[in-house]
């Protein structure tokens, strides 16, 4: 398990820390650090905050990802869809919601609006070529294959 160092602002001191809600999960519930309940209306797009800051390790990421009951349920997703936290980032974590639904989505502080998963990251070096090499499927793309 990876250790990761994390600050709670004072406006989240009440909450409870990002935890997995299961054994197997992969990512960690994060809550809304709103002040008061806020509503976001369909259509409309809101930073919510988290009230903590995270010191990611060296050669790791933080992905903020859309709650799936969230998107099923409500329409509610992330206009980003995946958020990257890197590890010099030293910033408070929010989570950029958007309401795909038609009704107005009530948001209450302390409420599970998006989820964290811990991952490893490569950089790549690039290697500039004249061509690529060839492959059986080539330039094929955006459903070359069928449905």
């Amino acid at each position: 398990m990876q250790k990761i160092k994390i600050e709670v602002i004072n406006m989240a001191k009440d909450l409870p820390l990002p935890a997995y809600q299961t054994e197997l999960s992969a990512g960690m519930d994060l809550l809304a650090a709103v002040e008061e309940d806020i509503i976001l209306e369909p259509g409309e797009i809101r930073l919510i905050p988290t009230g903590l800051k995270i010191a990611v390790p060296d050669g790791y990421e933080a992905q903020i990802r859309p709650r799936s009951g969230l998107a099923l349920k409500h329409g509610i997703s992330m206009v980003n869809c995946v958020g990257t936290i890197d590890a010099d980032y030293r910033g408070e974590v929010g989570v950029i919601l958007i309401n795909h639904g038609q009704k107005p989505f009530p948001i209450a502080r302390g409420e599970r609006i998006a989820q964290m998963v811990i991952n490893p990251i490569v950089q790549a070096d690039f290697t500039l070529v004249e061509s690529l090499d060839d492959t059986e499927r080539g330039e094929g793309g955006f459903g070359h294959t069928g449905r």
